[in-house]
């Protein structure tokens, strides 16, 4: 039978290559009615108007703005970014979607929460909430969809454009550790995928990875092949990371959630190879190389 609801999704207003915006123009393209949730009205919110979704400006965190939003639509994407208030969005989101009786909410979580028990956390107080968030919607007794990516490859626009610009290094506290950072333009695909056709993903957790777990040597020498000159690796120390962190003015959580992401690099922590791009999209991830060539200008362009 043919879905003829709107699909609800937040985080809609994202930077260009964002997952909610991502997803909103896939649905569309797709031919389903979706409406977009903003944080507020501006030109953002304009395109996605002219671009054919439904726009609705509320806070995740204000219960009526969340009900508000969810009303009429039964299938839900709910992602958020780093903030020291995810726990009560998601809450929030559980209690509303419950109330509403949607028919398939689609997670966004994190893939360091596969390693996560009561017993075994992290340092990252947003990694803890996710890993709650979970519980929460499991308890729900919501129609879930999980989705765990590991390190987005668009972190390395804020952690390492500067230094590759203008030092041809990526400067960052990673020690020897291994990583599989995945590209939000393949994530959103999936995460389109399923809303777009949820009955065989219910109750599924989905882990996305890149296509290769590699030392941080790895991946320069493949941005080093995307951008036709020679970058190197550097690994700093944690003491010098977060006081680079510090410097940058960010908010307290996501500073110590990006701390704690270097301390999990260099134990090994994201070391991990996961299908489920290829399992839901039927396409490969893809690579580091594959990615710095799609942005090639915001690490300095190829050398000529």
């Amino acid at each position: 039978m043919a879905y003829d609801g709107s699909i609800l999704v937040t985080g809609a207003a994202g930077q260009v290559g964002s997952v909610g915006r991502t997803v909103t123009g896939l649905l569309l393209d797709r031919g389903f009615p979706v409406r977009a949730m903003v944080r507020r009205e501006d030109e953002r919110a304009a395109s996605l108007r002219a671009a054919g979704a439904e726009v609705v400006v509320g806070d995740l965190l204000e219960p009526g703005d969340v009900y508000r939003a969810v009303t009429g639509c039964g299938r839900v994407y709910f992602g958020m970014s780093v903030s020291a208030g995810y726990i009560e969005a998601a809450v929030t989101m559980a209690a509303v979607a419950r109330e509403a009786g949607v028919n398939v909410l689609v997670n966004m979580s994190q893939m360091t929460v596969s390693e996560m028990s009561l017993q075994n956390t992290t340092p990252s107080h947003q990694q803890r909430q996710h890993w709650l968030s979970e519980q929460a919607f499991a308890w729900s007794g919501l129609p879930v969809v999980t989705i765990r990516p590991t390190m987005f490859l668009e972190s390395f626009f804020q952690l390492a454009g500067r230094s590759v610009r203008d030092r041809d290094r990526i400067e960052l506290p990673f020690g020897r550790g291994k990583t599989n950072p995945v590209a939000a333009a393949d994530v959103a695909q999936v995460v389109a995928a399923v809303l777009a056709d949820p009955v065989q993903h219910l109750g599924r957790i989905y882990e996305l990875t890149g296509p290769r777990s590699q030392d941080m040597d790895g991946i320069a020498r493949e941005f080093s092949d995307a951008l036709q000159r020679e970058v190197t690796y550097s690994d700093i120390s944690p003491e010098e990371w977060e006081q680079m962190l510090k410097g940058q003015r960010m908010p307290e959580h996501l500073t110590g959630h990006l701390v704690a992401m270097g301390e999990l690099h260099r134990a090994g922590r994201y070391d991990r190879q996961a299908g489920g791009i290829q399992a839901v999209t039927g396409r490969p991830a893809m690579s580091v190389r594959e990615f710095v060539s799609l942005y090639a200008e915001q690490f300095g362009g190829r050398r000529s």
